[in-house]
């Protein structure tokens, strides 16, 4: 049903992903590996178990720690909403003007 590549990641073409997509998802989820979804021998889409993303979209604690310590020092740490939101509204003005 999918190849695999050296990495052990699963390469499906996208017309057996749809007609097996709860199979697929469930192997991508038990056997901790991604899938590649090919469409006319193109790769278009990766298919990746919750923790694996979460792994790729979210800080490590570490960098999460260095961030805190930053924002203490820099005063940034008792900023209000409202605050943020108009600091966030003076530089994309700016930006504009450039």
């Amino acid at each position: 049903m999918a190849n695999r590549d050296s990495s052990n990641t699963m390469i499906v073409p996208a017309l057996r992903a749809r007609a097996n997509f709860g199979k697929l998802l469930q192997r991508v989820e038990d056997e901790r590996r991604s899938l590649v979804i090919e469409k006319r021998g193109r790769p278009r889409a990766v298919l990746l178990s919750i923790r694996d993303y979460i792994k790729l979209a979210a800080p490590e604690p570490e960098v999460l720690q260095v961030i805190g310590e930053e924002s203490v020092r820099n005063g940034t740490n008792r900023l209000g909403s409202r605050q943020i939101e108009q600091i966030i509204k003076e530089t994309r003005a700016l930006k504009k003007k450039r």
